[in-house]
């Protein structure tokens, strides 16, 4: 095996004609059909033959429509397998284009240059409105004589982020008030989560952040001081378009987790440390840490070919080059790249990022936004886990609309599970 990555975790396995048939139960003809109407993607064989591989989960899916003809139970269970809608929400409406953040393209604020508080404020609000100016948020004080120690022994960004929300809610006036009094008004939660949201960068570089809270007014600008980058216009705009295509994603595993924590009346604290559990996850928030494996394993820009190639006849997805929402490629990551290679063109990991890009399309792989923040961070010159720490920082404006949402409606999350006998 050349790469050494976990490939039951990192990876989405494909399966061959014959095996999609039989799960499906039809013939080859109607598999093609599926295919050529856009509810299977099918990829060209790695041998010799001309035969298609199809991804396993798109198959899933499919059988999880034909089974819900049986009855509500299976409709429930289909659902929270990629399957139907399961609730109304007015945030994030996902497109072939890309997530539209209240009817406006990410990938166009990105590529406009929008900043990330701007596109926070315009989740936040139902008017669908993008603030013309620069928001100026404060920032939340952070319980530093609690906190230090922590993250002393703490090497990875987002391992702090747990931490830092817990410690707020702790030593917080407000998380104290929350036990005894109903949960607060939606603008009261906007005014907490500008104040929390604007402090989150500690995470990236605890040591640095007095210097950087006390310079930067815009979180992208503190983000880069953070990173001991001068905050130089190219850095600024390529933090702020990943901060911007990352904010929110529909109901991913964080959001569906903050709603669920929202849906019990809980503080915006507890909304955000449930969703920053989920961003532990290696099929989550740190999907792009398998990217960054595959940079390493991958060494020299010559043997992206070949370590394409061994995925491939394994039949397996290159960790980061699948998104089961988009077919073609996931525009986020498109934007996102071109910005990274823009900005540092010559950088060794660059062009790994560029030639692996390069010997998986012909594969039907195309890069998702996970590759995207790698090579942004590579951009920036940073260390490893600063992408999925930039992931993380991004979504917690997804979250807070989320959070918003589901307090409005006053529905409380609780669906039912269909007992089945062990043994």
């Amino acid at each position: 095996m050349l790469i050494n990555v976990d490939s039951t975790i990192h990876t989405t396995h494909f399966v061959a004609s014959p095996e999609a048939c039989a799960m499906l139960g039809i013939r080859r003809e109607t598999l093609y059909a599926y295919a050529s109407r856009g509810l299977l993607r099918s990829y060209p064989s790695p041998g010799k033959g001309r035969g298609r591989m199809y991804l396993r989960d798109d198959i899933l899916r499919l059988k999880a429509r034909h089974d819900a003809r049986s009855g509500h139970g299976p409709v429930a269970a289909a659902a929270l397998r990629w399957g139907e809608p399961v609730l109304d929400s007015s945030i994030t409406e996902m497109s072939v284009e890309g997530p539209r953040y209240r009817g406006m393209l990410a990938t166009d604020l990105a590529i406009r240059g929008a900043s990330f508080e701007q596109v926070a404020e315009l989740l936040w609000s139902r008017s669908g409105t993008l603030p013309p100016t620069q928001p100026r948020w404060p920032t939340a004080a952070i319980p530093e004589a609690e906190l230090a120690p922590l993250a002393a022994g703490t090497r990875r960004p987002l391992a702090r982020l747990p931490l830092l929300l817990a410690a707020w809610q702790a030593h917080s006036s407000f998380g104290r008030m929350r036990r005894a009094a109903s949960p607060p008004s939606p603008e009261a939660t906007r005014r907490l989560a500008r104040s929390l949201i604007a402090a989150l960068p500690w995470i990236v570089a605890p040591e640095r952040w007095p210097d950087a809270a006390a310079r930067a007014p815009r979180m992208a600008e503190r983000i880069c001081l953070l990173l001991n980058r001068s905050p130089q216009p190219a850095r600024v705009r390529l933090i702020d378009a990943a901060l911007v295509l990352c904010a929110d994603h529909e109901l991913t595993v964080s959001s569906f987790a903050a709603r669920v924590v929202a849906s019990s009346g809980a503080d915006l604290y507890a909304v955000l440390l449930a969703a920053a559990s989920a961003f532990s996850g290696p099929l989550h928030g740190t999907a792009s840490d398998a990217v960054e494996a595959l940079i390493d394993d991958t060494r020299q820009p010559h043997r992206a070919k070949r370590i394409a190639t061994a995925y491939a006849n394994r039949g397996e997805a290159i960790p980061g080059f699948v998104h089961h929402l988009y077919p073609q490629g996931d525009p986020r990551g498109r934007v996102l790249l071109d910005l990274a290679m823009e900005l540092a063109p010559n950088k060794r990991k660059l062009r790994i990022v560029h030639a692996l890009v390069e010997a998986a399309e012909p594969l039907g792989q195309h890069p998702t936004v996970d590759v995207a923040l790698v090579a942004a961070a590579q951009a920036l010159g940073a260390n490893k886990g600063t992408a999925s720490t930039l992931f993380a920082l991004a979504r917690a404006a997804g979250l807070v609309a989320h959070a918003l949402e589901q307090r409005e409606s006053g529905v409380l999350i609780r669906p039912r599970a269909r007992y089945t006998p062990s043994g």
